[in-house]
């Protein structure tokens, strides 16, 4: 019972159903369920009875509450289990257990009137006292206010307070006297922390302090000595100024500014800075080529700090020139990059400092501040040029200060890359067009480019007499795109170009200038460590074949190369510069290889050699130069001109040289090609060595432009018989000239692109005078070849053999016919074998066959011409031969029609003619010769007109062949 009444304390004024539902199960009571007390409400009460039943609890139960009941209960049980017993006990607990709930039930609901009356009761209590400790304590601080405000004693500290106040006023001066004496270590501190403006602000602060206080004698030298302190302050901004010009720093350059506003000298510090730039410039590339310059010299006693900028120069050894220019354009970036974010820094602050003064009011003040503003943009726009000026002209020092004639294609082009980068930030820098550099990289390039032109040349002779003119075999794909001395081509066309590779004024004002793009961090004269590409051309195929696997693995082994060292592949290599100037397979390699690897009859791949691919690279390297150096554009095309004259008048020399072939007057080098030829040989080919001394200086002028004559390698046989007379390599050394005058075809308008507009009329005429001439070397080339492939001696002394003079007509045709007609088939099965080492294109073997053909028709024509006798009878035995010919050769060849066809038929016809029309045959016909002529007249028509009439013909005949003479 008393856990209930203690559990109903806890539980406030709830109802009694309340509590029971908050009733706990470690209570250890439990409620009756709904059916228990539905049980218990259908069985009779009987008071007595439940009283009985609570008695009979035993006493531990109404223990404390730490007993456990479970536990008790199972102890209790006996070892062995009977269920009716169990159940009769468990029936026995629910009775007591309902028992006990009915009774603590009844209970509850009796005394819950009571209780909750006198609840109420004690809550009324409480809140009155409550109320009444307020009020006293109200009370009471009333009372002691009053106490307080109305006696003596507030009258005296009044009087103290007025005395604290004094003394507060003097503790502040005092403080402030103090302060005045500390100032240098607290000023020295805030230099140490660059901090300028709040140093200065301070020394001003301080005079001003000072002399508020100056009727203190502890003070009196203060205002000296700070006077002094601001002028060291001053020192040591403008050391903090020059700092400026190699690094940018946003607050540093923020703080110095303030000071100098504080000290009222802005345009003295715009003056300063300038002057800072300039030292910033002399001193850095000074320093940069004498770190250079000392590392190369060594331990030598040479003291190169006491020499002038240029005389350091020249001591630039040649191994550390690129990177010192590197450095130094990268030192001199650095300093213009400053200046631009120095000027974007006053440009940003005009609005800022605009908007202050117009809050200050001051008239006088605004006045000065826009003057000031208006000086340092001035000064500032006035300083670009200086400074860009100065920075050419130290880069022209340096570049001037070494020959750089010897240099590496290859360097000498990274040269150019970074003084055209330069002249890129000068135009973004200050708008300037460079003069000063350009006229400079023109005199060096000049300079260079001749010297290297000139061992270009020689080099080119040299391979041109070692060259034994067998075929390169390239891809059918070959493009001169994929060498890489022309990749820039495709770097010029591709929207993510380098600066460095294009023209500035065409750059798009939309891209990003290089301060924009490095301003927050990198350099634009940074070395590349790959800047030479290194990537393998795929440009060669692999034996000679490139459809056909089985071929091709059929030599792989044979042909492989790969473990051969890079250098013992090189061709040549220039031991004054070092240049490799053709990356292909050698001519050794390639003469080692079997004839079956030539067959290219299954791809029409283009016909060139070593030689050629050498030329076309030169060509790439020359229009690389000229794309980054246009001022000397002109000059390397000229240079580049001279390449390709050099290899047509070699080809000429080599396989087309022929005096007799003028003497035939078939016009087989057009007046264009022999003029070309001439002026060829006029400008560029040394063919003798002067021996006048007088004119020695003048002839070694001339000679040092010119090149001797090449000579054919003895290597390259052209007087056998079964190889056609070097038919295999006249036609690999003829079409591949055709092939190089294609390529430079291809390449005009790029030419044209980069050519001074007065000097456009040089490269038309050399395009027209020269590179369209080179496929008409096809002519004089292949008709000597056409001359000695075909017995031509033979058939006229067969044909001479004959009888024309026959009386009845034949049905037969004459011997020589057959012979002429065995030598060519012979001539075709000869061309058939040559065709297996090398393709021969449609055009020469149409041109070759034209020659024979033309050689035999002609030849047929004199051996006409020189018959003695002939009947009519004989002349239809002439026709009767030649047309036999014709219906043989036309099954040799698929040449229509024949040529110099009607040349034969025509002269044969002639006999048939009158006096009258044969006078006006013999006009019209120039083409035949004076002999040919005058036997027809004299053999033909002696036999029917007089000696009058033959007479007169033969006067027209000489008056024909006299302007020949």
């Amino acid at each position: 019972m008393q856990k209930i009444k203690s559990l109903m304390a806890r539980q406030g004024l709830k109802s009694p159903q309340d509590n029971l539902s908050d009733l706990s199960p470690i209570e250890n009571l439990r409620l009756p369920s709904k059916e228990e007390s539905r049980e218990l409400r259908e069985q009779p009460i009987d008071p007595q009875a439940q009283q009985e039943i609570i008695n009979s609890i035993e006493d531990v139960y109404f223990s404390t509450d730490s007993f456990d009941i479970v536990k008790y209960e199972m102890e209790k049980l006996p070892p062995i289990l009977n269920l009716q017993e169990l159940e009769a006990y468990r029936d026995k607990l629910k009775q007591q257990q309902a028992a006990v709930s009915k009774k603590v039930a009844d209970l509850i609901l009796e005394k819950q009137p009571a209780y909750v009356k006198e609840l109420e009761r004690v809550t009324s209590l409480q809140t009155g006292l409550q109320l009444a400790t307020v009020i006293c304590t109200n009370g009471r601080r009333h009372l002691n206010i009053a106490k307080e405000g109305f006696t003596q004693a507030s009258l005296g500290l009044l009087a103290n307070q007025r005395k604290r106040q004094l003394l507060v006023g003097l503790l502040k001066s005092l403080r402030t006297i103090k302060t005045l004496q500390r100032t240098d270590v607290r000023l020295s501190e805030m230099l140490e922390e660059e901090d300028y403006p709040g140093a200065i602000q301070l020394c001003l602060e301080c005079q001003q302090a000072a002399s508020t206080f100056r009727h203190y004698s502890c003070i009196s030298e203060l205002d000296s000595k700070l006077q002094d302190t601001l002028e060291q302050i001053e020192e040591q901004l403008d050391v903090a100024l020059s700092k400026i010009c190699k690094n940018f720093d946003v607050s540093h350059y923020t703080k110095v500014q303030q000071a100098y506003r504080l000290l009222g000298k802005t345009q003295t510090a715009m003056d300063q800075l300038h002057m800072h730039f300039t030292q910033a410039i002399h001193n850095t590339v000074f320093q940069v080529v004498l770190g250079y310059v000392e590392l190369c010299a060594g331990n030598t006693d040479t003291k190169f700090q006491k020499l002038q900028y240029k005389d350091l120069c020249t001591h630039v050894t040649t191994d550390s020139y690129i990177p010192c220019l590197a450095d130094l354009c990268k030192a001199l970036w650095e300093v213009m990059l400053s200046y631009y974010r120095t000027m974007e820094w006053h440009e940003a602050h005009d609005s800022e400092d605009t908007t202050r003064v117009a809050e200050g009011g001051g008239t006088t003040g605004s006045e000065e501040s826009n003057f000031d503003r208006s000086y340092v943009k001035k000064k500032l726009e006035h300083g670009l040029s200086r400074i860009w000026q100065d920075v050419q002209l130290k880069v022209k020092t340096y570049l001037f200060g070494t020959d750089m004639s010897t240099f590496k294609y290859d360097d000498f082009i990274f040269v150019l890359d970074i003084i055209s980068r330069l002249m890129q930030v000068g135009e973004e820098f200050c708008g300037s067009k460079s003069e000063v550099l350009q006229d400079s990289i023109r005199k060096q390039s000049i300079n260079y480019f001749k010297n290297y032109h000139r061992t270009r040349l020689d080099e080119l002779r040299m391979f041109l007499e070692n060259e034994t003119w067998e075929l390169c075999p390239v891809k059918s794909s070959f493009s001169i795109l994929q060498l890489h001395e022309f990749k820039f081509m495709e770097q010029s066309r591709s929207p993510s170009v380098s600066p460095s590779k294009q023209p500035t004024s065409t750059a798009p004002s939309t891209a990003a200038t290089l301060f924009e793009q490095y301003c927050s961090g990198g350099n634009p004269f940074e070395i590349q460590a790959n800047s030479k590409d290194e990537e393998t051309e795929d440009v060669l195929a692999s034996n000679g074949y490139e459809s056909d696997e089985p071929e091709k693995s059929a030599y792989q082994d044979y042909d492989s190369d790969s473990d051969v060292p890079e250098e013992l592949k090189r061709d040549y290599v220039d031991e004054q510069t070092g240049d490799v100037p053709v990356k292909s397979v050698s001519r050794e390699t390639l003469r080692s290889r079997k004839k079956s690897d030539y067959s290219l009859n299954k791809v029409n791949a283009p016909i060139l050699t070593n030689t050629t691919l050498n030329v076309i690279r030169l060509v790439g390297k020359y229009m690389q130069m000229m794309s980054m150096l246009k001022p000397i554009a002109f000059d390397v095309v000229h240079f580049l001109s001279q390449l390709f004259d050099y290899y047509l008048y070699a080809i000429y020399t080599f396989f087309g040289r022929n005096d007799s072939l003028e003497s035939t007057g078939l016009g087989l080098s057009s007046s264009r090609l022999r003029t070309t030829l001439n002026r060829i040989q006029e400008s560029l080919i040394d063919l003798e060595v002067s021996t006048d001394p007088t004119g020695a200086l003048t002839a070694s002028e001339e000679r040092k432009e010119k090149v001797p004559s090449p000579h054919l390698s003895h290597l390259v046989v052209l007087t056998s018989g079964d190889t056609l007379y070097g038919l295999a390599e006249r036609v690999v050394a003829t079409e591949s000239l055709v092939f190089l005058a294609e390529q430079f075809e291809f390449l005009q308008p790029h030419l044209d692109a980069v050519m001074p507009s007065v000097k456009k009329p040089f490269l038309q005429q050399f395009y027209s005078q020269t590179v369209s001439t080179a496929s008409e070397l096809r002519k004089p080339i292949y008709w000597i070849v056409a001359g000695k492939a075909i017995d031509y001696e033979q058939m006229l002394l067969l044909m001479a053999s004959v009888k024309w003079d026959v009386k009845e007509i034949m049905s037969q045709h004459n011997i020589y016919v057959d012979t002429l007609l065995k030598e060519f088939e012979q001539f075709n099965r000869r061309l058939t074998e040559v065709s297996k080492r090398v393709r021969i294109p449609l055009p020469v073997s149409n041109i070759l066959w034209e020659h024979c053909i033309r050689l035999a028709n002609r030849t047929i024509v004199e051996g006409y011409a020189n018959v003695k006798k002939c009947s009519n009878e004989g002349r239809a035995l002439m026709q009767l031969d030649f047309q036999q010919f014709l219906m043989k050769l036309e099954k040799l060849t698929d040449i229509r029609p024949i040529p110099d066809k009607e040349f034969v038929e025509t002269y044969i016809k002639a006999y048939y003619l009158t006096e009258n029309d044969m006078e006006r045959w013999i006009k019209e016909h120039r083409e035949y010769s004076s002999k040919q002529l005058t036997n027809l007249v004299n053999v033909c028509l002696g036999s029917h007109i007089n000696k009058k009439a033959r007479q007169k013909l033969l006067a027209a005949i000489d008056d024909i062949d006299r302007p020949k003479r």
